[in-house]
């Protein structure tokens, strides 16, 4: 571990940063009440407003990879990346206007907490909803893992501190917050997350115009030495398939994401919805849009291609190094790190939700068992806690190719649950079987291909598991049996 000073000035911001996250969590817990602790713990009783809505659900959608990878593919490819990555601006305002008022209304009609008492209540069925429970924390575990591990190796670049160090700081402490604080604790350091990314993005694009002679300059530098860049297929480097599979993993299908569509039913009236999809739609095209332009603009910092720098993860952590005072380099790396972090808080309290409330308690409540309510407590802080252990320890010894890792836990999250959740809360026709079927078939027929790497046409797998898995659904949905009436008239009055 290295202990300069210009690290220590480095570190200090992040400390002061962890430090405050903690407090957060500290003070709502204190000040959540113990009568309904499920609900507390898990969707904040339904009180969130509109820009906290708004806020938690852009932290949450965005990652450490939208911070390091994002842009330093634009870095190699130019614009294009940009012309691909503009979807994501749509992200917050499709999933919360497809899904939130729906399960809304829905959560509030079946008491429910979670996205998985949804779809058991949809479809009758306490093995599907047990199914959906395990690949949420399974897909999970993945994206919190890339997480884990992006931010560390981030954190190691940029201040000089050890890979370890750096997991230890931030990794533990995003576990203890969103232990102690429950959802709510989450949806406030996200919202800090959000400002902070906000902040850092500003930060870092002034500074590497400053060290690049001004916009001009660099775009007059890029046009001579890498004129590729400027068009909309790099010149082969980003063919069609990318745009249309990216389209789809990181755009389209996103809206049905558990972590995003559990949003919907935490928020506190129609009015906070709608502001929420006006911010969070303004803030993600900011962000994303903001920070994948500066990965090209970085070529006004860094000479070379992206290999000269070891890939695509090192390019912003180079260019921070390289642009920034160096007493400022701890404050912008708080934006990057502020993503990861805010991402695994979000994930690890819907995981946590679908082992206590969506198995246990359903189960117990099945078996007439009484589960006292500091147990409950006690259950439910532990589960966070230990998946967010067993994360932690996993991204000890670090597995190569995160932004994959990612990738991957993306794709089957949204195979098992983009048709289940969108033709389930839209289709009287939708059942039991046709639910059943699309989500073990369609997440299996996608772990194979992603194993085997088979694809058609060199799409990326989720193409497949998204197509298997709405043929698989309508089939079930034909060949099954009708849900009851009783059910509809709820889900459809």
């Amino acid at each position: 571990m290295m202990n300069n000073a210009g690290n220590l000035s480095a570190l200090l911001p992040l400390v002061i940063f962890m430090a405050f996250m903690v407090a957060i969590s500290v003070f709502v817990r204190h000040k959540q009440a113990e009568k309904n602790f499920v609900s507390n713990y898990f969707i904040g009783n339904r009180q969130l407003g509109g820009f906290v809505l708004a806020m938690t659900t852009v932290a949450t959608y965005s990652s450490v990879s939208s911070f390091v990878g994002g842009p330093g593919m634009a870095f190699q490819v130019g614009f294009g990346w940009i012309y691909m990555a503009v979807v994501q601006v749509t992200a917050i305002f499709l999933v919360l206007g497809i899904f939130g008022k729906r399960v809304a209304i829905l959560s509030r009609k079946l008491n429910a907490v979670t996205v998985v008492d949804i779809i058991r209540a949809r479809f009758k069925s306490d093995l599907l909803a047990a199914i959906a429970a395990f690949v949420i924390v399974l897909f999970f575990c993945g994206t919190m893992t890339a997480q884990f591990v992006g931010g560390a190796k981030l954190f190691s670049a940029v201040t000089g501190y050890s890979y370890e160090f750096g997991l230890i700081l931030f990794g533990l402490v995003v576990v203890i917050y969103t232990s102690i604080g429950g959802f709510r604790a989450v949806a406030l350091t996200d919202t800090f997350c959000a400002i902070i990314m906000m902040i850092g993005i500003i930060l870092l694009l002034k500074y590497v115009l400053e060290a690049g002679g001004g916009y001009e300059n660099i775009i007059s530098t890029i046009e001579i030495k890498n004129p590729e860049l400027f068009e909309p297929f790099s010149f082969g480097n980003m063919p069609w398939t990318i745009y249309f599979t990216q389209w789809l993993l990181v755009g389209i299908c996103t809206i049905a994401l558990p972590q995003s569509v559990v949003r919907g039913i935490s928020y506190k009236n129609t009015q906070g919805l709608h502001q929420a999809m006006l911010i969070g739609t303004i803030v993600v095209g900011f962000m994303n849009i903001g920070i994948n332009f500066t990965g090209i603009l970085a070529h006004g910092v860094l000479t070379g291609t992206a290999a000269d720098y070891g890939g695509v993860d090192n390019i912003i952590p180079t260019t921070i190094v390289k642009a920034m005072p160096e007493n400022l380099v701890g404050l912008a790396i708080i934006g990057p790190l502020a993503a990861s972090i805010s991402t695994i808080s979000g994930l690890l309290i819907v995981a946590s939700s679908a082992i206590i409330k969506d198995v246990y308690l359903h189960w117990a409540e099945k078996k007439n068992l009484v589960v006292t309510p500091t147990k409950i407590k006690f259950l439910s802080i532990s589960a966070t806690a230990v998946i967010g252990a067993t994360v932690f320890v996993i991204a000890l010894t670090p597995p190569s190719l995160i932004w994959l890792i990612n990738m991957f836990a993306f794709g089957g999250l949204e195979t098992a649950f983009f048709w289940t959740l969108l033709l389930g809360l839209f289709w009287r026709r939708a059942n039991k079987l046709g639910a059943m079927l699309s989500m073990t078939g369609g997440t299996i027929i996608y772990c194979f291909t992603q194993a085997t790497g088979f694809k058609v046409l060199n799409l990326h797998q989720i193409t497949i598991g998204i197509t298997v898995s709405l043929i698989l659904f309508i089939i079930g949905s034909y060949l099954g049996r009708k849900t009851d009436e009783e059910t509809l008239k709820i889900f459809f009055p």
